[in-house]
This record gives C-alpha cells, sequence and structure tokens, in this order.
C-alpha cells in the first residue's frame, strides 16, 4: 500500500498536482471501504445497521414508552424523522472520531508521502460521505413504507450534503493534528461528541425548542444541516437562519481549521 500511494505521490509532468491528490485520495478511499468490508459477511449492511437499531430505540422510547406523538417531539413518521437525523450524524460522528487517531493510525505513511497531509482527514470524511450516501436507499425506503411524502424541498439535499462535508472536514482538520499533542483529547473528543449529539436536533426538531433558545441553538452548525435533510419530508422543518448560522459557523471553522492545520503540520511530522 505504501508502494501504491507514494507511486500516485510521486511527481508526474503530464498531471497537475490537484489530480494526483484527487487520484491518492479515491485510492485512500477505497483502501478504507474495502479494509473495512472485506472480512465482514454482511458488508454495507454494518453501515446502516448501527443507525437503525438506534433509530428503533428511540421510536420506541418516544412514541410507545412515553406516548409522544406530532406535536410533541418530531414529526410524523416519527422513524422517518429520525433516521433523516441519524444517518447523518453517523456520517458526522464517524469521521471526527476516526479524525483523532488520522495521523497516529498511519504514522508511517504520513512521514513518508509527499502529498498534502490534508489527505489523511478528507479520506476519513469521503469514505463516511459514501457510506451515507449509500445509506440514503434505506431512508427512502422507510419514507416510502410510511407514507412520509417527498416535496420540492429534496433538491436541497445535496447542500446538506455540501455543508456537512464542509462542517465534518472543519472539525477533523482541526482535531487530528491537537490529538497528536495532546493525546487525551481523543477521549475528550468522544465526550463532546455524547454531548453534542443530545445539544443537536436530532432525536427531535429545532421546531420543538423554546424561542428564548432557538436562536442560541440555531448556531450549533447541525442545526441547519439536519434542516436541510428532513425539509425533504417535512417542510416544517426547514429553518432558513439556522442554514445560514450554519454556513457561516462551518466557513469559519474550515478556515480556522486550515490555518491550525498549516501552522502544525511540520510540529506534527516531528511529533510522529
Amino acid at each position: 500500500m505504501l508502494e501504491a500511494v507514494t507511486s500516485v505521490a510521486a511527481p508526474r509532468p503530464a498531471r497537475s498536482s490537484a489530480a494526483r491528490y484527487r487520484s491518492a485520495l479515491w485510492l485512500l478511499t477505497k483502501r478504507d471501504l474495502r479494509v473495512r468490508y472485506s472480512t465482514s459477511a454482511l458488508g454495507y449492511l454494518w453501515s446502516i445497521i448501527d443507525p437503525l437499531i438506534m433509530a428503533g430505540i428511540y421510536w420506541f422510547v418516544f412514541t410507545q414508552v412515553f406516548d409522544r406523538g406530532a406535536g410533541k417531539i418530531g414529526e410524523q413518521p416519527y422513524i422517518v424523522f429520525l433516521l433523516a437525523g441519524l444517518l447523518p450524524w453517523m456520517w458526522f460522528n464517524g469521521a471526527v472520531s476516526d479524525s483523532t487517531r488520522a495521523f497516529l493510525r498511519e504514522a508511517k505513511l504520513v512521514r513518508s508521502t509527499s502529498i498534502p497531509r490534508t489527505i489523511w482527514v478528507n479520506r476519513l470524511v469521503l469514505s463516511k460521505g459514501i457510506e451515507f450516501i449509500a445509506a440514503i436507499p434505506v431512508l427512502a425506503l422507510f419514507a416510502i413504507v410510511y407514507h412520509a411524502p417527498v416535496n420540492g424541498y429534496a433538491l436541497l439535499f445535496p447542500v446538506g450534503i455540501l455543508l456537512q462535508a464542509v462542517l465534518t472536514t472543519a472539525v477533523g482538520l482541526i482535531v487530528a493534528p491537537a490529538v497528536v499533542f495532546f493525546r487525551d483529547l481523543e477521549r475528550a473528543t468522544k465526550l463532546l461528541l455524547r454531548f453534542l449529539f443530545y445539544a443537536s436536533p436530532i432525536v427531535y426538531g429545532i421546531t420543538n425548542l423554546p424561542d428564548s433558545i432557538r436562536t442560541i441553538a440555531s448556531f450549533n452548525p447541525l442545526a441547519g444541516v439536519m434542516s436541510l435533510y428532513r425539509a425533504a419530508f417535512f417542510p416544517a422543518q426547514l429553518d432558513w437562519f439556522a442554514v445560514g448560522a450554519s454556513a457561516l459557523v462551518s466557513l469559519v471553522l474550515l478556515g480556522i481549521g486550515i490555518a491550525l492545520f498549516q501552522r502544525s503540520e511540520r510540529s506534527v511530522l516531528k511529533e510522529l
């Protein structure tokens, strides 16, 4: 694998650096997906089993145990509402969690290849993003079974994917080099992700929040992302203020991530 990546990264007059970067990124992404599922009998199904189980648990708790129907939390059909939040969360959570080991797990490759080191974060975002896109048919199937009508806001779904990709990359670029210097940040990141899950409109909608905190909650960049996804089935969930705030925060975080990454790159290589 080292030879394969190095050969892609080696200078080739006929190809631009951007083309070589894309080629190496795709090579590493395919490797991640192949390694993840090559020894698994269920393969791709594992990428949707986790969110399906989580959706089943929350559906049971909020619709059967507490008998919370429409108007209380989320919208009906609640299982579709849940999946529209849980599937993108699995992308964000998985990519950020893996980013804490992005350099440490691949230390030899990181040191020995000349490709820009951002690729070790971007390949995680891309591989988890592919898993998310592969799970969209499952969401569509539940929408059909439970008669959740699709509306014109479904055209905003790709916007949600783009915004989430920017946000996830930004957080990954901040976390990956930081963990190299402060190893305790790996566990701290997992705790923060657990907190962020409940602080984000995943099992509930942004419209369920009291007006007194809704504006502040809109600056959680995941709020606008979830709003864009859910609007395809639940138009009332579209909150343009949250979308705008999410875009602003995501771009600011991306700028911070790129700046911190560039300033710490040499120190990271020395530490590895």
